[in-house]
């Protein structure tokens, strides 16, 4: 009683409550919004979503397809990931350089615009189609389905799995491994009992992590998926059909979306729980120079995953100077004419990409690091679930985030529809958890004595805070601003619910232009985009010398 009521005599507990009220309208308010419709809500013919769910095999293949698109996506991404990883961390080879920037291309490169040269590539009218077609007589398998979706989804997210995996492998201490290989275990054995149930669950959450993105990607789903029914494309065609009646299906199938990634984290935690590993920091393996020929193997498969994930960027360069006659390309006959048309014609999604972008990185970022700040130094009864509300918008897609904040704040006396807040919400909602973990990293390592010793010689707390732990904090604030925007600037899933003409954004207009057949326009938006994402995170790395990957 008396914890409870000294709890209650601190400020930073009523500021706790103040955030975690902001959360519960933002954030719960929408989920739950969703949850109950899917159960209360009816159609004319007074079916609940559920029932028409279970009736229409439609609905059924849809999850059944997008549970082996995610599996087939996460097990080729492993496969590509897992074996590059492992030859970055322990071996020298040709080229290696160029690896290290994987990250930065992974950043860099929407969804969207990742979809759209790869069409521009292999697609009906492809470049390399065409060039089969015309000059060898051969006709290439349709891309559309899930060659499209299998290939382009893998160069996608095969980083994610590459980064958490390298990250695991150079923080094993490889003495265990020396141990075993002393008491006549094989070096090949020994890493497979010794530094593979180590690093295992770093492969795990990276894979979750993958699978979690492939359940609710929307821009590849929509554009490659063709016949193919799945869920995140499902769910967008119904809220696109539901607007302005009751949400039956959106709101179960949203449902559906959510249950499958729990189901997914509860199965990965399940399975990391049966096998933990906990070792000290000590020495990293030696790296190894190769030569010979399996060097040059090893080399020449690392550089082609390099120029197939830079494919996309140099397609979207040569795309955007490419005349085109309606959706005919013309390769070979370039023109400043889309770009004009861009910059110069139709600038208002560049704009309000820019604006819409950094208003929300700007709001997300400020509550953000007041609530990291929260959660890590001002820990009381309610900053436990600060930091659970804070995570949802990981395992929530773009496209349920959309639904939700349609449905809460799209009518009523809270109606934002229509206008450009409800596209700031979403952008903010969706990348909260950016903001979060790397300011509360920052602060995990700030001794509490810092900011104690301010205190104890006057400094009321919140100067301390502003004085002394504020500026501590200011790389990881601006580290966590750089990926914010580059993340917010390039969204799509959840911005295309809840957008109104007019407020287009770079993303959307990129979508509809590729729906259009318009690929050259769409080039030149794309590139645009690229350049608004890419100049902040050169601006970071290269002169304030941040360190956005660490």
């Amino acid at each position: 009683m008396k914890r409870l009521i000294h709890s209650l005599r601190s400020p930073w507990t009523w500021l706790s409550l103040a955030v975690l009220a902001v959360l519960a309208v933002f954030l719960v308010w929408p989920v739950l919004n969703i949850l109950s419709s899917s159960v209360l809500a009816r159609n004319d013919d007074g079916q609940s979503g559920w029932q028409l769910l279970m009736a229409d095999p439609r609905y059924l293949r849809a999850i059944g397809n997008t549970l082996m698109l995610g599996a087939g996506v996460t097990l080729l991404a492993t496969c590509i990931g897992v074996p590059l990883a492992y030859l970055t961390a322990r071996h020298r080879y040709p080229g290696k350089t160029l690896v290290s920037i994987l990250p930065l291309i992974t950043l860099v490169i929407p969804e969207v615009i990742g979809a759209q040269t790869w069409l521009m590539i292999l697609g009906n009218n492809g470049v390399l189609t065409r060039a089969l077609r015309d000059g060898l007589g051969l006709t290439p398998p349709s891309f559309y389905g899930w060659p499209g979706l299998l290939t382009v989804m893998t160069f996608t997210y095969y980083a994610y799995i590459y980064i958490g995996t390298l990250a695991a492998i150079r923080g094993f201490d490889v003495q265990l491994e020396e141990a075993a290989q002393s008491l006549g275990t094989s070096p090949p054995l020994s890493r497979l009992k010794i530094m593979v149930p180590v690093v295992m669950p770093a492969v795990l959450a990276s894979a979750l992590l993958v699978f979690t993105m492939v359940v609710g990607n929307f821009a590849t789903s929509m554009i490659l998926g063709h016949q193919i029914e799945l869920l995140s494309v499902l769910t967008y065609q119904a809220s696109v059909s539901e607007t302005g009646s009751d949400p039956v299906m959106q709101s179960t199938l949203a449902t559906t979306s959510i249950s499958l990634v729990m189901l997914v984290l509860f199965v990965q935690r399940w399975i990391v729980s049966r096998g933990r590993y906990e070792i000290t920091q000590g020495r990293g393996a030696p790296v190894t120079s190769m030569r010979g020929p399996r060097a040059l193997m090893m080399a020449g498969a690392a550089m082609t995953v390099m120029m197939l994930s830079m494919l996309p960027l140099g397609t979207l360069a040569v795309g955007a100077f490419t005349r085109a006659h309606g959706p005919v390309m013309r390769w070979g006959e370039w023109t400043v004419a889309n770009l004009e048309r861009v910059l110069i014609s139709a600038p208002a999604p560049v704009l309000n990409s820019i604006v819409y972008a950094g208003i929300a990185t700007l709001i997300a970022i400020a509550f953000s690091t007041l609530a990291s700040y929260l959660i890590v130094k001002k820990r009381n009864l309610l900053t436990p679930w600060l930091d659970y509300l804070s995570s949802i918008p990981l395992a929530l897609s773009g496209t349920v985030i959309g639904i939700g904040l349609l449905m809460t704040f799209g009518h009523g006396a809270f109606d934002l529809s229509g206008t450009a807040s409800l596209i700031v919400l979403a952008y903010i909602v969706r990348r909260l958890p950016f903001g979060v973990r790397n300011a509360s990293s920052t602060l995990f390592n700030l001794p509490d004595s810092i900011e104690e010793a301010s205190v104890s010689l006057g400094v009321p707390p919140l100067a301390s805070f502003l004085k002394v732990v504020l500026p501590l904090m200011v790389p990881a604030i601006a580290a966590a601003a750089v990926l914010t925007w580059t993340t917010t600037v390039s969204e799509l899933s959840a911005s295309v619910i809840v957008y109104s003409p007019g407020h287009e954004t770079l993303p959307i207009q990129i979508f509809r232009l590729i729906d259009s057949g318009l690929m050259a326009q769409a080039s030149a938006y794309g590139l645009v985009l690229i350049t608004v994402i890419l100049a902040p995170v050169l601006l970071a790395t290269r002169i304030f010398k941040l360190r956005l990957f660490a």
